[in-house]
């Protein structure tokens, strides 16, 4: 069954920075573009990233750009998601997404979705 493993979630003061990874359990991910949305509560899930298997092609959500970084290592079949100047509004969980689909920003591009990790931004 094919997964999709986050971490690097946590707690950090507003202006701090984390670094979310993402692995895939196949090595057929990378040709995928593999990607992040989040959610907060009682909001709908939101697209933040996303960079394609071939070239590394990137796109970022309006509210992220310039503050956060994806990239990639296609031989550890890792996504990694850089987060710099953290604002309590960028508190959500954060859900590692892989689909065929070349740079997808809808819910629904994306097949294969991780379990979530959690970022809690203070202030």
């Amino acid at each position: 069954q094919v997964q999709l493993v986050e971490s690097g979630g946590g707690m950090v003061q507003a202006g701090g920075s984390l670094r979310l990874s993402c692995t895939a359990s196949e090595r057929t991910f990378s040709r995928y573009s593999m990607g992040w949305f989040r959610q907060a509560p009682g909001k709908e899930r939101e697209f933040v990233a996303v960079i394609s298997g071939s070239v590394g092609m990137t796109y970022y959500g309006d509210s992220v750009k310039g503050r956060f970084t994806i990239s990639r290592d296609s031989a550890k079949n890792t996504v990694y998601l850089r987060m710099n100047s953290l604002k309590p509004e960028d508190t959500a969980v954060y859900y590692c997404v892989a689909d065929p689909t070349y740079l997808g920003v809808r819910v629904s591009d994306y097949d294969y979705w991780g379990q979530g990790t959690q970022v809690t931004v203070s202030s």
